[in-house]
């Protein structure tokens, strides 16, 4: 009698994982490894290129609107054109800068402009430090006086400025008023060299002090409370604490506030414009209050002289690169002497 023969593959033994067998199992395998490899490379990619995607937008804007118009501006300073005949272009060089340069109303704007600045820029961070150390303690209702804080820079200059020319009327303002209670003539506000100065930087403090206060509050909370806390054991009270503490931990965002205001200051336009609107450009009867930016607007969009508008707007764009400069180093001076 023949013996059987078993040809069934032999049982794997205890333990043991069961041999593969092709079929099914393998083809599925093979899928899910060429997914994850694409998914992969996909996410690879995302991680790659999804920030270009994200900033694009800004770029895409700047160089339609700040590009563009820059380089045109450029090449419109070195042509006589005229607001009338825009291209319309008669070449002369370097003419339109030396004028400007012999043009005494040019520097009269660039005087005012100047002093405009330190009128407004140095009381406005000194008021703002002042306000965001009072702030930067636990108040009731803290945050109530920092939306009331910003509500100044959310405000319309128009209307900040139209209120500003009420309130600096001659005859009927409420400002003389208050020094006519005091003792104090009345001050011709408008038609007064230092006063006119004087309000038109008084626009500029009211609407920017809460924002650099804002600034300088969050600078603040970001001081680590043990300095203060070892400043306290060593005897220090709270004004030593701000003189020693707070403002050499602020000095990056001090400088900060510095660059950014005065970089304002160069380009200030609304208020001067609005606060005696009958002058228009001129910024009074005797141009006493016209900056850079009002010359520019006087003398490309009223006098018609889009080229040497154009000179005028490069010369304020070259002084704000020297600004910059003048930010790096002393930036890396300060990172270099902490």
């Amino acid at each position: 009698m023949a013996t059987r023969h078993d040809t069934a593959a032999p049982p794997s033994e205890e333990g043991g994982a069961a041999p593969a067998r092709p079929g099914w199992g393998g083809a599925s395998a093979s899928v899910d490894e060429r997914r994850r490899a694409r998914l992969s490379r996909r996410w690879q990619r995302d991680v790659r290129w999804s920030p270009y995607a994200f900033v694009s937008p800004f770029f895409l804007l700047f160089i339609a609107f700040g590009l563009f118009p820059l380089i045109y501006t450029g090449w419109a300073s070195l042509h006589q054109v005229e607001l009338t005949a825009p291209t319309d272009m008669h070449w002369v060089g370097l003419h339109n800068y030396t004028r400007i340069f012999d043009d005494d109303f040019f520097w009269n704007a660039a005087k005012n402009t100047l002093l405009i600045g330190i009128i407004s820029t140095v009381p406005q961070l000194a008021m703002a430090m002042g306000i965001a150390h009072i702030l930067n303690y636990k108040l009731r209702g803290s945050t109530f006086y920092r939306v009331i804080m910003l509500a100044p820079y959310a405000t319309s200059i128009a209307a900040a400025s139209l209120v500003f020319v009420l309130l600096f009327g001659r005859d009927y303002g409420m400002i003389n008023w208050a020094l006519g209670q005091a003792g104090i003539d009345h001050v011709d506000w408008q038609n007064d060299t230092w006063a006119s100065k004087i309000a038109v930087s008084t626009i500029i403090i009211w609407r920017w002090t809460g924002y650099n206060a804002l600034i300088y509050l969050a600078a603040m909370q970001a001081i680590p409370s043990d300095l203060y806390e070892s400043a306290a054991l060593d005897g220090a009270n709270r004004w030593q604490q701000f003189l020693h503490v707070t403002l050499p931990s602020l000095r990056p965002t001090i400088l900060f506030t510095c660059v950014v205001s005065t970089i304002g200051a160069s380009q200030v336009f609304g208020e001067p414009l609005l606060f005696d609107a009958s002058k228009g450009a001129s910024g009074g009867a005797e141009h006493q209050f016209q900056t850079l930016g009002l010359y520019l607007y006087e003398q490309g969009w009223v006098n018609q002289h889009l080229g040497r508008a154009s000179a005028i707007a490069w010369t304020m764009f070259l002084i704000l690169i020297v600004i910059g400069i003048v930010n790096y180093v002393l930036s890396r001076r300060l990172r270099a002497s902490s």
